[in-house]
């Protein structure tokens, strides 16, 4: 339907370029027969260089030269009329063919008719005054608009605000800043939908169905924010979570409900930061991009909503601007005995620790510690200063390595296992480096801890030692490092540990 509209378009275009161009052509032998006929009839003659005389003299002679040059006259206003009719289809048929070219991609069809519309307006004044001048040579253009210059005034001072909303419209369209359908926001306004954009000013309609009309004056003075439909753009929402909620459990959380939300873009994934650790809790925020913007206040409670109930399922606590709760939470930790029966629980079954006594193990326990690391943190690095253990009480680490100036991965350790134990016992500098894959807790078992074992039974060092080497020999089967460690003699090992805990040889 379209399709035939244009084309009925071009073809009324292309007559009316026709018949205009046809009458051009012809006016001229128009002109002649009617002239000829008209001078002959009022029996007058026409010099080469246009003067009309006439044979007789008297008042009619004076009449029948005054009629002929009246009907001359007319023929050249119609001449002028005629080329003023081709000069407009021709404009009309650029214009045609610029929207369907140059304009083509343009989403705004009002702010590329402005432009169109003033350019075929210069087009028009400037070739009346050349066809005008070459069918009128002795009329003079200038005396006319000189002494209308007064009125030239009135008219501008009278017409100022729209002038000034037409040449805003054409700024807005060389620079474009926003299309219909884009949301925007203008300077305190509320943000809409922009609706039309015409050469006097653009129609918003705003979230709440009000309509807004702002003058194409007032939005070249003004801020403009766009959020346009063919863009990826950005919201944030904010919330809160008390302390003793693990960050790295909170991310995960958050992030996988916000990415099931309808209208958020699976091309960038949602990001979850914290932006202040406030009085009461710590204070979050969500950033996610959005396929469409327009619903963006229904997504905006949609995923807080998903966020409400993630941390119902997660345990996970909204901060309130009390202390109580704060307190409350403090009072549900494990004691000192109970945080002891369970290092025990975790050394116990340790395999390197069997040659220990349960009373040993329970004074290992008591100087023992656990501490929490963020995902990515590094537990320890490689070639940092030893003397202590740690075992894995939840989590993941990576043991990495470097080869060729880049950290390799040789082997990853999970819940209940360990790392660390040659350090513990000797003292001796970090062999690799230890990343937490996730949110890690370990237990720390350091010197101190197993000094005052090892000085009261001295035979346990070659136990552990066994059980350490054993376990390294385990080890080398599953690394895939490329720099294979050189075992050192038994006994300088033996003397290494007794050194670095002052017992006797």
């Amino acid at each position: 339907m379209a399709s035939s509209d244009t084309r009925r378009k071009l073809f009324r275009l292309l007559g009316f370029i026709a018949v205009s161009a046809l009458l051009l052509v012809l006016f001229p032998i128009i002109e002649d027969l009617l002239v000829s006929s008209l001078s002959s009839y009022l029996g007058l003659t026409i010099a080469e260089d246009g003067s009309i005389s006439a044979a007789a003299t008297g008042v009619n002679a004076k009449m029948a030269e005054t009629s002929l040059s009246i009907a001359i006259a007319v023929l050249n206003i119609l001449r002028v009329i005629v080329w003023m009719a081709l000069i407009i289809g021709v404009v009309r048929l650029a214009g045609f063919f610029m929207a369907k070219t140059v304009f083509r991609g343009a989403t705004s069809g009002e702010l590329s008719s402005i432009l169109r519309s003033v350019i075929s307006i210069i087009i028009y004044i400037v070739a009346f005054f050349i066809i005008f001048q070459s069918q009128f040579p002795n009329v003079q253009l200038a005396p006319l608009f000189t002494g209308s210059t007064i009125i030239g005034i009135v008219v501008g001072l009278a017409l100022q605000d729209t002038l000034g909303n037409l040449f805003a419209g054409l700024a807005l369209q060389a620079d474009q800043p926003f299309q219909v359908g884009d949301v925007i926001i203008v300077g305190a306004n509320k943000p809409g939908i922009v609706e039309r954009v015409s050469w006097r000013g653009v129609k918003i309609r705003t979230f709440q169905e009000k309509t807004l009309v702002i003058s194409n004056a007032v939005l070249g003075r003004e801020t403009i924010e766009v959020a346009a439909r063919n863009n990826l753009n950005a919201r944030s929402v904010f919330f809160n979570t008390l302390y003793v909620n693990s960050p790295a459990r909170t991310i995960r959380a958050v992030r996988e409900a916000v990415q099931q939300v309808e209208n958020v873009s699976a091309a960038r994934v949602p990001n979850v930061r914290i932006r202040n650790l406030g009085d009461n809790g710590i204070d979050w925020e969500v950033k996610y991009w959005l396929d469409d913007y327009i619903p963006h206040n229904d997504t905006d409670a949609l995923i807080r909503q998903r966020i409400w109930y993630v941390f119902q399922r997660e345990g996970i606590d909204f901060a309130f601007p009390t202390r109580t709760l704060h307190i409350a939470r403090r009072q549900h930790i494990s004691t000192g005995d109970e945080i002891v029966l369970d290092n025990e629980e975790i050394l116990r079954n340790l395999e390197i620790l069997k040659p220990l006594s349960e009373d040993e193990i329970n004074r290992l326990a008591h100087f023992s510690s656990s501490r929490v690391y963020a995902p990515g943190e590094a537990i320890v690095a490689k070639g940092q200063e030893g003397g202590s253990m740690f075992v894995i009480m939840r989590g993941r680490v990576s043991i990495q390595i470097p080869v060729g100036g880049k950290m390799i991965n040789v082997n990853e350790l999970g819940d209940g296992e360990f790392f660390g134990e040659m350090s513990l016992l000797t003292g001796e500098p970090r062999t690799a480096t230890v990343l937490a894959i996730e949110e890690t807790e370990v237990l720390k078992v350091g010197k101190e801890a197993l000094r005052p074992i090892l000085a009261e039974n001295p035979a346990l060092v070659e136990s552990v030692y066994h059980h350490i080497e054993e376990r390294k020999k385990a080890l080398r089967s599953k690394e895939k490092s490329a720099q294979p460690e050189a075992s050192e003699p038994r006994g300088r090992v033996l003397a290494s540990i007794k050194n670095f805990f002052g017992l006797k040889h």
